[in-house]
């Protein structure tokens, strides 16, 4: 797998369902507890050694029959709910071949070799078959089955339990980015970033910090605990990130009111929409990273709530919502409840135009 290679992400469905100066010191993570080692993730696919064979003739029967699968959908996942049509799918069949070969595609595309040689598979043939019956028959998502995601110029480990990182949550580690390039106190204090899943965006900004500069990823889940983990290893970040298993700002209280930054990607999907999500997501990904109560603004209402009391004077904040709704609401909540705790609070849109973030910065 090149990681340089894009794949596009489950990303239409985040399109808003409510309206179609102090010195700073390096943190001593000594005295921040490791997360669980109970839960192992699973390695994805392109990582594992090829320890199978199958015979050139037997691998194009399943790549005949896989793309006859992926055919027959046409468009009828498209009309149900914004699915992948065939064409889509027939791409994502050809990233798995990708990732499952390792002789790659050109092995099952060159006419030179003869259909009995046999060729490496980091998969067994009867695993490709299931896989891609889960994927036609069940909508499992594709990263799922191949245990990964492209996401900036990372490759993410995710898996069932992981809530799939979204192209438009890269803003937020643009953001952090905008604000730590000029701002030293910034650039070089303690992040958070609360629900990290995946760890995408606890790693992004670990990437950019300076060389005191530390962030804390957090999420109650101890699939997502494991997972992030993993992912912070695989890119050597274990000096800047340390991941932790509680509630939002359960596992910051030591630190409160010295974080720099807190950014977020929380539940914000209202409880009633959940259902009429694409299969891919309503069906698969964990809810607890979805549902956002009656409104969609529980969880986002408690982060804000929450922030004044953990950001240092002077830090940022960035959070994720499903438009144009939830943000106008959240700087209204914000600058009304909250009054004179903040300042220089907007929005900002994603890469469709979408009002979809929320920043800002505590007052000094």
């Amino acid at each position: 797998m090149k990681v340089s290679f894009i794949r596009p992400s489950l990303s239409s469905i985040f399109k808003p369902i409510l309206f179609q100066t102090l010195p700073n010191r390096p943190v001593n993570f000594s005295k921040i507890s490791s997360p669980p080692t109970s839960l192992k993730p699973q390695t994805p696919l392109f990582l594992k050694p090829a320890n199978y064979r199958a015979t050139l003739s037997d691998l194009k029967k399943w790549q005949l029959w896989a793309k006859n699968l992926a055919t027959s959908v046409g468009t009828k996942f498209l009309d149900s709910d914004n699915g992948p049509d065939s064409a889509l799918l027939l791409r994502e069949l050809g990233w798995l071949i990708q990732d499952a070969v390792l002789e790659g595609p050109t092995s099952l595309s060159s006419e030179n070799n003869p259909s009995e040689v046999v060729v490496s598979l980091r998969a067994c043939l009867v695993d490709l078959y299931l896989l891609w019956k889960q994927r036609i028959e069940e909508r499992r998502p594709f990263q799922y089955l191949v245990g990964c995601e492209h996401w900036r110029d990372l490759v993410l480990s995710v898996e069932e339990g992981i809530l799939i990182p979204r192209p438009e949550t890269e803003l937020i580690v643009d953001f952090v980015s905008d604000v730590v390039k000029e701002n030293e106190v910034l650039r070089e204090g303690l992040w958070a970033d609360l629900g990290t899943g995946s760890g995408a965006i606890a790693i992004g900004i670990g990437r950019i910090l300076g060389s005191c500069g530390r962030a804390i990823a957090t999420d109650l889940s101890p699939i997502a605990v494991s997972v992030a983990s993993y992912n912070v290893q695989r890119y050597s970040l274990q000096d800047k990130v340390q991941v932790k298993q509680g509630s939002w700002f359960e596992p910051l209280k030591e630190d409160e009111g010295k974080f720099a930054g807190i950014v977020s990607n929380p539940p914000y999907i209202p409880s009633e929409d959940i259902g009429g999500l694409q299969a891919e997501v309503g069906k698969h990904e964990p809810k607890l990273a979805l549902d956002g109560g009656a409104t969609g603004m529980n969880d986002l209402l408690h982060l804000c709530n929450g922030i004044a009391s953990m950001l240092r004077p002077g830090g940022f904040f960035a959070f994720e919502t499903n438009g144009e709704k939830q943000s106008k609401f959240l700087v209204d909540y914000m600058e009304n409840e909250s009054k004179g705790s903040f300042f220089d609070v907007k929005v900002a849109s994603d890469f469709a135009g979408i009002k979809r973030f929320v920043t800002g910065y505590r007052a000094t």
